[in-house]
């Protein structure tokens, strides 16, 4: 456990570093956060907090204000010095979970190479084909993270730090109840995904076999959602780091030894997966209890407390419509895709990449906004929602311009180095213009996302993503109809923007909340 922990403290270094930096006023004074001194802001739960002086608490809360400074409202403007301290606050927890999202591809890259150099083509067919079945299953529980990470923030700013380990054990109970369900269910499951496809008899056989097996880590898998959402929502970015290198690092090495070392082909890339998913499960929750003691000990009356169970199940069913919303569009656009020929497909494929890339890149700010502006809106503190949502925004703004900039300058080489084929290569590039806008684009709903996370308004981003899927499905048609492949990427692109649009209708109203 120690050395876990030195782990963490040794990627939550630069960081730490950069908050003390950023938190002093031209004076030399610190500034308070959530009226404790920023010395001690960074030391987890367990850290020695400092109170403001009696007669010192300021009207918002505290947050982001002095401790002798001027009399403030929470909608007074934010001062320069303050921003600044704002900015490294928010890079500093970025950075950790983009390191964290690098890593993620790598994973991938990794379980195609082991298998991409075997005799028979079919096992890495079924290693694709499984990843895609499970990259399906394990995302549609995506909630489990995103209800955690905005729960757990909000507790934190309430300084309930008992709901904050209750949170913790209600999704790990949850975790474990639908990880067991998947395993019970395996083989319906297993054999109705692959019955949609039209692969031939071997490819179906050796991906069953990839399933039956990988489903044993569900579990875990599920559990590791769990466990980052509390990580992130205790803004220990680099815990969280530490716990997904942890997952990603056993898995490609066992990766290797398994399939080249052992011979064990599809079956040793399935089995590798569910090792890791234990193993980082195991150092999850050990992170977990160095930044939170006792992380169990809940009474079992809070644990089970139906109002906040109610609760938890409407929030979780409305997350788990929006990701299903969100999966249907990417479906529907590969779908349309099909339609215009296999080098048009190919070329869409290749240029999904380069959204995804930005995503990884992108995530870290909107997971930044989820917690800071979680955490401030749990402690009704609206000034400091409104610092941490310009800060976060501002630099994921910046950040997108230079993907932008990326793109405009390399997107042929980028091209280039995905395929050799050449009619694959001139579609694309003809269709770059749209992913040299997309970042720009794509960042508000982005942002959007994470702070309606952060404040687990689930509803609005409920039905935010139905009115944004609907749109995007009406104007497609004639889009496509029109102009092509296109038309398809400027319906796409409409759906990004539609997605910030009707999350942005409601943004005012959660502002007030948040300082009421």
């Amino acid at each position: 456990m120690r050395r876990f922990i030195g782990a963490q403290r040794f990627c939550e270094r630069f960081t730490e570093d950069w908050r003390a930096d950023g938190a002093r006023r031209p004076d030399g004074r610190r500034p308070i956060v959530n009226n404790f001194d920023v010395t001690s802001s960074h030391q987890g739960l367990r850290g020695t907090a400092r109170p403001l002086p009696a007669g010192s608490h300021l009207p918002d809360g505290g947050g982001g204000d002095y401790a002798a400074g001027p009399s403030v409202t929470p909608d007074s403007p934010v001062p320069r010095y303050e921003s600044q301290h704002w900015n490294r606050r928010v890079a500093g927890l970025a950075g950790p979970i983009i390191l964290s999202n690098l890593s993620v591809p790598l994973v991938g890259a990794v379980d195609t190479a082991v298998v991409g150099h075997l005799e028979d083509p079919v096992y890495l067919g079924a290693v694709a084909l499984g990843a895609v079945i499970f990259g399906f299953v394990f995302w549609s529980f995506g909630f489990l993270r995103m209800s955690t990470s905005g729960l757990t923030a909000q507790a934190l700013g309430r300084d309930d730090t008992t709901e904050v380990r209750a949170i913790l054990c209600r999704a790990l109970l949850i975790a474990a109840a639908c990880g067991l369900l998947l395993i019970l269910l395996q083989w319906p499951l297993g054999r109705g995904a692959l019955a949609l496809t039209e692969a031939r008899a071997t490819l179906l056989e050796e991906t069953f076999i990839y399933f039956q097996i990988r489903v044993w880590g569900a579990p875990a898998t599920l559990a590791n959602y769990a466990v980052l959402g509390c990580l992130i929502g205790l803004q220990r970015t680099g815990a969280a780091l530490v716990h997904q290198l942890t997952l990603n690092v056993t898995n490609m090495v066992l990766d290797v030894w398994f399939v080249h070392g052992l011979h064990m082909h599809t079956a040793g890339v399935a089995g590798a997966s569910v090792i890791a998913e234990f193993v980082a499960a195991g150092a999850g929750l050990m992170l977990v209890a160095g930044q939170l003691p006792h992380p169990f000990g809940v009474p079992a009356a809070r644990l089970l407390e139906r109002t906040r169970l109610r609760e938890l199940l409407i929030m979780n069913v409305n997350i788990a419509l929006r990701t299903l919303c969100l999966t249907a569009a990417f479906f529907y656009f590969t779908a349309l895709g099909t339609r215009m020929g296999d080098e048009t497909l190919a070329a869409n494929a290749v240029l999904l990449h380069f959204q995804h890339f930005l995503a990884y890149g992108l995530d870290g700010f909107a997971h930044a906004a989820e917690t800071l502006a979680g955490n401030a809106y749990g402690g009704k503190r609206g000034r400091e929602f409104r610092a941490a949502v310009s800060a976060s925004t501002r630099l994921a703004v910046l950040v997108a311009s230079g993907y932008t900039l990326a793109y405009a300058l390399a997107g042929p080489l980028l091209v280039d180095l995905m395929t050799d084929i050449e009619a694959v290569r001139r579609i694309a590039y003809a269709h770059l213009p749209w992913l040299i806008a997309a970042p720009l684009l794509s960042v508000w709903s982005f942002q959007l996302d994470g702070i309606f996370i952060g404040t687990t308004r689930t509803r609005e981003m409920r039905n935010a993503m139905l009115w944004s899927l609907g749109g995007f499905i009406v104007c497609s048609l004639p889009l496509v109809h029109y102009f092509g492949n296109h038309g398809l990427w400027g319906a796409m692109m409409l759906f990004m923007c539609l997605r910030a649009l009707t999350l942005g209708y409601h943004y005012p109203a959660l502002r007030r909340a948040a300082a009421a």
